[in-house]
């Protein structure tokens, strides 16, 4: 069984409280606009990371992190990207590919939306962790974390802090 921190558009914001989950969490995922590195440095300090870069993010950033990630994990094949839309709205840029070779599990960030929510067309679960960061017009910030335990996504729960 993994622990997973699921967080997006950090937007150059880390602190203490975000880092009080990033310890309880076996790994931690980060879903783009990361801002500065010393965020995803922060975490990488605690725990192993999978993060993509995301439109706001630079070359340094963009160096070190993919457009996609797309990997296994307890036997969830996951696509993790930052601006991929969600169910039956999917952004150009990936459309043709999620519905040709669907994930079980598709994460986005970028809309500052908190979202969870099937897709029962391509049977998968689409996940939008929100705006951890304080930057946007999000009113609470969220995250999200679950269990990856023989192929299924169980406990969710959403984080949330004050802006």
């Amino acid at each position: 069984m993994k622990k997973i921190l699921l967080l997006s558009d950090t937007h150059s914001y880390i602190d203490e409280a975000i880092l009080k989950y990033v310890h309880q969490a076996d790994e931690v995922w980060h879903a783009g606009d990361i801002g500065d590195l010393k965020v995803t440095d922060a975490i990488k300090s605690l725990k192993p990371l999978k993060a993509v870069y995301g439109n706001i993010d630079n070359d340094k950033a963009r160096q070190e992190f993919p457009l996609h990630q797309r990997f296994m994990c307890e036997g969830i094949d996951v696509w993790m990207t930052h601006i991929g839309g969600y169910p039956n709205k999917y952004d150009r840029r990936i459309k043709a590919e999620i519905h040709k070779n669907p994930p079980k599990l598709f994460i986005s960030g970028h809309s500052h939306i908190l979202k969870v929510m099937p897709d029962k067309t391509l049977n998968l679960l689409h996940m939008n962790p929100g705006a951890v960061g304080k930057h946007g017009f999000q009113k609470v910030r969220t995250m999200l974390r679950f269990t990856i335990s023989n192929s299924k996504i169980d406990n969710l729960e959403v984080i949330e802090f004050k802006t």
